[in-house]
């Protein structure tokens, strides 16, 4: 399997474009991290080490000088999860664990320049959580602040370009924590974050979107209502917003009014409020990813073989044959611009929550329209499994 380690490679999984920063008034250079809070750092680190191929690189805790967390910093390719723990009572972190459970906290993006980026922010109608500030070691210094958006979700800025370290100050170079995969497996099972996926309530995704299109310039790149998105139990409204260059991309869910609870009702249920759904991972090899992942425990949504009778008639020819895809449950969309290969995994944590999707792009930029009907049957098939349809 080819392994993609440049910028314009990572472009070319993510979807990219070229874009002219000088006339952005909040540039981005790509997602810097997400940093997930959790109920024992240690085994979510070693279960995405094992399950998601991903090495450690970089720690922070008690040892280190760090009195309240305990960190652990994981990457494939240019993917970077920090995944944070509470080593006490009373911090931030078991707050944020007992309202929601497992989940996303932060979904930090690197910028070139932090003050610009806040002011832009601010002067927009941005809550400014924390200001910017330097944080220094023997590596050099990063400069950073925290915007606040839907529910208790953080956008951290980063500007790094004045940092050599492993990831941040106070943090030092760690071991992988599982060195056992095999040989068989690709080197990598994802290169970078395609996109992050935000359930809001009902009737907020719009105010959210002018939130994105408002306080960070971010433009709208799809839309997704009505019938795109419903089968015949459950509805839902999807919009996507992005970045100038598209490296950093949002869609933001409501559920919409249907017959029974729909996937973002029974997210926003248990999850206690809005929240990040989902992450895609992008990959340029589907196949060795979902096989390699599934050895290793993750568990895949299925798709009725039904799915695959007529797909040569309507999604045309696919690096992958229809049988692979086929024996693997991956789902194809194509548009205008080329076409996908897509997967999404079960819930990795006891609730019903937050779940990823598996991307492997050929042209396309979309995020698998095609696919929605069979992707929300398969929801509701899990939904039903756990009586909250």
């Amino acid at each position: 399997m080819s392994t993609f380690n440049t910028l314009e490679d990572t472009d070319i999984l993510v979807g990219a474009v070229e874009h002219d920063p000088a006339g952005d008034p909040f540039p981005v250079i790509a997602m810097d991290h997400v940093r997930f809070f959790v109920g024992n750092a240690k085994q979510a680190a070693h279960y995405y080490s094992t399950a998601f191929g991903m090495t450690c690189v970089a720690y922070r805790g008690p040892e280190t000088g760090s009195r309240d967390a305990a960190e652990y910093v994981l990457v494939s390719g240019k993917a970077r999860f920090v995944i944070t723990g509470e080593v006490h009572a009373g911090t931030e972190i078991g707050a944020a664990l007992l309202a929601h459970g497992d989940g996303v906290s932060d979904l930090a993006i690197e910028v070139p320049d932090v003050d610009k980026a806040i002011a832009y922010a601010r002067e927009h109608g941005a809550t400014v959580l924390v200001e910017p500030h330097d944080d220094s070691d023997e590596h050099g210094t990063v400069r950073s602040a925290v915007l606040a958006t839907y529910g208790q979700t953080r956008h951290t800025l980063v500007d790094r370009s004045a940092y050599k370290g492993p990831f941040l100050p106070g943090f030092v170079a760690a071991e992988p924590l599982f060195r056992g995969k095999p040989a068989a497996h690709p080197k990598r099972y994802f290169q970078a974050i395609d996109h992050c996926v935000g359930n809001v309530e009902l009737g907020k995704m719009d105010e959210w979107v002018s939130f994105y299109n408002r306080v960070m310039g971010f433009t709208n790149m799809k839309e997704f209502v009505g019938d795109d998105i419903a089968t015949e139990y459950s509805a839902l409204m999807s919009k996507v917003v992005t970045s100038g260059n598209h490296r950093v991309k949002f869609p933001l869910n409501e559920p919409a009014i249907s017959r029974k609870k729909s996937q973002i009702d029974e997210y926003l249920e248990f999850y206690g409020g809005p929240g990040v759904q989902h992450i895609a991972l992008a990959t340029n090899d589907i196949v060795a990813s979902v096989r390699a992942m599934s050895e290793m425990g993750v568990e895949f949504l299925s798709t009725p073989d039904s799915y695959y009778d007529t797909l040569g008639e309507w999604a045309g020819e696919t690096r992958v044959p229809v049988e692979t895809l086929r024996e693997f449950k991956i789902l194809v969309d194509r548009d205008e611009d080329g076409y996908l290969l897509q997967i999404f995994t079960k819930p990795v944590q006891d609730r019903p929550t937050v779940f990823f999707e598996l991307i492997e792009r050929h042209g396309s930029l979309g995020f698998g329209k095609g696919n929605f009907k069979a992707l929300f049957e398969a929801i509701e098939r899990e939904q039903e499994r756990r009586g909250n349809l």
